[in-house]
């Protein structure tokens, strides 16, 4: 309906109110997107697909309205602030995962995840650089091979974390693979990035340039979850002097993603790592923030009258009450305090992501198959990555958790071609590519998911 009234509306008068009031542009934009994915996102479950393609899915629709003629949704991909609110929607979405995820369970699954994020970095890699490049493209310098490689190596864990979050499946080790195999992507990702790129502007690798981010890397990690996990108890307990009221907590667990968000930035790592382990700190249950006469009304009842104390099975009641009112009262607090905000900022960043695909570039025949013969190359890829992690933790669930490339892939692409490396028959190519790994991906890990399930 919305949509409609904007096709209706004047664009003279749009223009004038674009032009006079950006801000209330960009209202009327998020008006646009809530609604729409919030009617699209049912639509795709319907039909058996997760709500996260319905919202791609969005994207993709209003970001090619220009080829109807209908240029009113053109400004909308490239909107700062617009782009910065989709920032802090997939900033929102690993911070929920990463309160949703015990450490402890990631730590189980460490070696598996290593084995997984550094084949799933290697392998596409060399298929890229080595084999479907020079293959499919003859004839290119190999600086451009190589940052074809960079690319293909890539993950987008956005996608795939929302895809097993909505089927409530996080808790499988799959998802925790996934997980931990994608922050050790990002930072060799980050490594690879640095190397070709060094390699086109001064001709050599620099071992410090590499060590450095690796140093930072693990400083981050160890200093960021580790020492979190020591003071986020005391500072919560701290802060519940002032106000024990899920508005303080609230407050205390956004503003730490966003500033571990903002660590993770100036050290030179996704900001998206930084969501995710402020996720990881609120784990441990902190007592004090329970509302102490809700817990003596729930274990009234069952406080002896003239039993005499300590009667065995009273006390095994009591315990187990007790345990049970705990887990009730703080399970997912944390979780269930920052999903409204998710509701606005994460649609944003999905319908912004498939607003980035032209479907433009599907139109020349000959690019068409070197994008598809890329995308094969893609995902066979990050599916032999799925292989480590071992048939009972559901390799092919794995694989397929690392194939989606989404933003990240655009941005060693774009990378490429701001160095002049990458031209644009070649940068449209690599979109193709992004296109189809970051839409086929929730299908394909909805099926397998529910196969599992069934």
């Amino acid at each position: 309906m919305l949509m409609f009234l904007l096709m209706l509306f004047p664009a003279s008068a749009f223009a004038a109110s674009a032009a006079s009031s950006p801000v209330g542009e960009n209202l009327l934009w998020l008006a646009l997107i809530l609604m729409s994915a919030r009617l699209f996102a049912p639509l795709a479950q319907r039909i058996g697909f997760p709500a996260v393609l319905g919202e791609l899915l969005l994207g993709v629709a209003l970001g090619n309205m220009a080829l109807l003629g209908i240029t009113f949704f053109g400004t909308i991909a490239h909107d700062p602030i617009i782009a910065f609110i989709a920032e802090l929607g997939v900033i929102v979405l690993l911070l929920q995962i990463g309160l949703e995820t015990k450490l402890k369970d990631l730590v189980a699954v460490g070696p598996r995840a290593f084995g997984v994020g550094v084949i799933g970095i290697i392998m596409p890699f060399l298929l890229g650089a080595w084999v479907i490049g020079p293959w499919l493209m003859p004839g290119k310098d190999i600086n451009a091979y190589l940052f074809l490689g960079a690319t293909l190596s890539a993950t987008s864990v956005g996608i795939t974390g929302r895809v097993f979050r909505d089927m409530g499946k996080l808790d499988l080790p799959a998802a925790r693979i996934v997980l931990g195999a994608a922050v050790i992507d990002d930072v060799l990702g980050l490594v690879i990035l640095a190397v070709v790129s060094s390699l086109v502007l001064v001709g050599s690798v620099s071992t410090g340039v590499v060590s450095l981010i690796l140093v930072k890397a693990v400083l981050f990690l160890g200093g960021s979850i580790g020492i979190g996990r020591l003071i986020a108890p005391w500072t919560s307990q701290s802060l519940a002097r002032l106000d024990a009221g899920p508005s303080m907590l609230f407050a205390q667990v956004l503003s730490t993603a966003l500033a571990l968000s903002w660590l993770a930035h100036v050290m030179g790592l996704a900001p998206i790592i930084g969501a995710f382990a402020a996720g990881l700190l609120f784990e441990p249950v902190f007592l004090h923030r329970f509302d102490r006469p809700t817990i003596v009304r729930e274990i009234e009842p069952l406080l002896p009258m003239d039993s005499p104390a300590g009667a065995p099975s009273l006390e095994s009641g009591l315990v187990g009450r007790l345990r049970a009112i705990l887990a009730k009262h703080t399970g997912h607090q944390h979780e269930h305090l920052i999903e409204p905000i998710g509701y606005f900022f994460v649609p944003v960043f999905f319908v912004l992501t498939g607003m980035q695909v032209d479907l433009q570039t599907l139109a020349d025949p000959s690019v068409l198959i070197i994008g598809l013969g890329l995308t094969a190359a893609a995902v066979v890829g990050k599916l032999v990555a799925g292989l480590a992690a071992g048939r009972e933790a559901g390799g092919w669930l794995v694989g397929w958790g690392m194939v989606p490339r989404g933003e990240v892939g655009l941005i060693f692409a774009m990378t490429g071609r701001q160095l002049g490396v990458i031209n644009e028959a070649m940068f449209s190519i690599i979109v193709i590519m992004v296109i189809l790994t970051t839409l086929i991906t929730p299908p394909v890990l909805s099926y397998l998911l529910k196969s599992r399930r069934s």
